[in-house]
């Protein structure tokens, strides 16, 4: 049949231009259309990217001479955990890399990486329509697919035998098919924004004040996303390149109430003030005008994914979570599966095993990644102890799963999609337990009043996480965590409750018993709301 195009790709952000990009790399003569709503990208979440979304970006799209040039490096991750407002920055507990990072990672200004992609997907040989606001879609199968969109005031119409959603959060298709589902399990919400005057984290005057500070560690600090953690909520704080400063709190509102106050932009300055290492570097900061946001309800994915003709990638969808930054890694895997399933669609071959596959794959993944690493994690992350177990085993499981296959062959391992199979499912398990008992002790502690009684006096600095057999140092730190966790717990459940949270009930505390058979309480989760956070 004759169409005006072989696939119409409906958003130009990274997923969509990635995917673009990616198809005519594999199929040059494919006639591709991107059509794109705003006239210029803004400065959207997302900007850290991990090893894996590196990996995609370097070795796949071939973007290292633009990261290098255009973006800032990232030193890992840095987790802060304090248990009083008041207490001196220099007690506050620290957790982090020592050294350099090992594997590429960078702190990204998503407008300009999205623009840079779209223009080598126009460079590529794409046409596009921006701005453009879709209008109409019709799903036709192998009668092909038709997008009406009005571009400069009049409205056009295009045919095409596939048709991409990388609309993002709009999940254009996943609405209007009936496929969007909300994440109900995980009632999280975000509020960020960039700051300017933020303090330096590595300046001569840090080196004055807090000499064993800056003489502990031996990359910076600053290029770091530094985390600040309290039971219920995380903030993120993320340099860009040009000096402005990102930073934002994710919190389940099961457990944690955002502060009130009269702007979005203050309530969260007043939250980082309230910690004392936000406090030490954003006390100068000022809100940039018109760069404040907020959502609710972040988690959701769709229920399919996929058919013949039609396909949705990067967060059209789904999401759980920007803690550990997984965005751009459903971004990677999904725009370089469509796109390589559309080239051989192209080819004349028969993709209906493959479509299935996405279908029946992408909840799995979904689900796993959830379960494993997010679900009822906010109970306990605001206890250093608990934390830094979970991070130690976290990214250990995922240099392991995911970070050692992409870089040993991208081109095979990105066409896989995470949890598949026996090794999949056994990873899964395995994380799902320890993270089970993280969530079960962290109860314990709460009731007992021992919860973050440990976020005082201590650094922890590691060597860092490389892709083979020296993982096991890292797995083996972790495990000797949580078995000393797992010892406090023996004694804290001789104790009764404390004082402070007696009028909770008795009914928690046989929650956080029978938790310690492996289960998740969810009895604490009513006693949490609008509770302050330790820290």
């Amino acid at each position: 049949m004759n169409f005006d195009y072989d696939v119409v790709i409906i958003g130009g952000a990274f997923s969509g231009a990635a995917s673009a990009l990616m198809l005519k790399r594999k199929r040059p003569e494919a006639r591709v259309l991107i059509i794109e709503k705003g006239a210029a990208f803004d400065r959207k979440v997302g900007e850290s990217t991990t090893e894996v979304s590196s990996c995609y970006m370097t070795r796949i799209l071939g973007l290292t001479h633009y990261l290098g040039h255009h973006q800032l490096p990232k030193q890992g991750l840095r987790l802060w955990f304090s248990n009083r407002p008041d207490q001196p920055f220099d007690d506050c507990v620290e957790i982090g890399t020592r050294y350099q990072s090992r594997l590429p990672g960078f702190q990204v200004d998503r407008a300009k990486l999205d623009s840079h992609l779209l223009h080598l997907a126009r460079n590529a040989g794409c046409d596009l329509w921006r701005p453009a606001k879709v209008t109409s879609f019709e799903l036709n199968g192998g009668n092909g697919q038709r997008v009406s969109a009005v571009v400069d005031g009049a409205e056009r119409t295009a045919t095409s035998r596939w048709i991409i959603d990388a609309t993002g959060r709009a999940a254009m298709f996943a609405r209007k098919l009936g496929y969007f589902r909300p994440n109900t399990e995980h009632p999280i919400n975000a509020v960020w924004a960039r700051f300017s005057g933020v303090k330096e984290w590595d300046s001569y005057e840090w080196r004055e004040r807090f000499p064993d500070y800056a003489n502990s560690c031996r990359t910076g600090r600053e290029w770091a996303t530094n985390h600040l953690f309290g039971r219920g909520w995380w903030v993120w704080i993320i340099p860009l390149q040009g000096g402005d400063v990102s930073a934002g709190i994710v919190y389940d509102s099961r457990i944690f109430k955002f502060p009130e106050g009269p702007t979005l932009g203050q309530r969260l300055h007043a939250h980082i003030l309230n910690n004392p290492v936000g406090r030490e570097f954003f006390a100068a900061a000022k809100v940039i005008e018109g760069d404040v946001h907020a959502l609710s309800m972040l988690p959701y994915h769709s229920e399919k994914v996929c058919d013949d003709g039609w396909a949705m990638v990067g967060d059209a969808a789904g999401f759980i979570d920007p803690l550990y930054s997984p965005g751009l890694d459903f971004c990677s895997y999904t725009s370089y599966y469509v796109a390589d399933l559309l080239a051989l669609s192209l080819k004349g071959e028969d993709v209906a095993e493959r479509l299935h596959h996405y279908n029946q794959q992408y909840p799995i993944t979904y689900r796993s990644w959830f379960e494993s690493l997010y679900k009822d994690k906010y109970y306990y992350m605001g206890d250093a102890d608990l934390t830094s177990a979970a991070l130690l085993l976290d990214v250990s499981s995922y240099y392991t799963g995911l970070v050692r296959p992409v870089y040993r062959d991208p081109e095979c391992a990105f066409l896989n999609l995470p949890f598949a199979g026996k090794g999949g499912r056994f990873a899964r398990n395995v994380m799902n337990f320890y993270n089970r008992r993280l969530v079960a002790l962290a109860n314990r502690r709460w009731v007992t009043g021992y919860y973050g009684k440990r976020n005082a006096g201590w650094r922890e600095l590691y060597d860092g996480f490389v892709p083979d057999l020296r993982l096991r140092k890292q797995i083996l730190r972790g495990l000797r965590r949580w078995c000393k966790c797992e010892l406090i717990n023996l004694v804290l459940i001789l104790r009764g409750p404390s004082a402070a949270v007696a009028g909770i009930g008795l009914s928690a505390v046989a929650s956080a018993k029978a938790d310690d058979s492996g289960g998740v309480s969810t009895a604490t989760a009513s006693t949490g709301a609008g509770s302050s956070a330790l820290s």
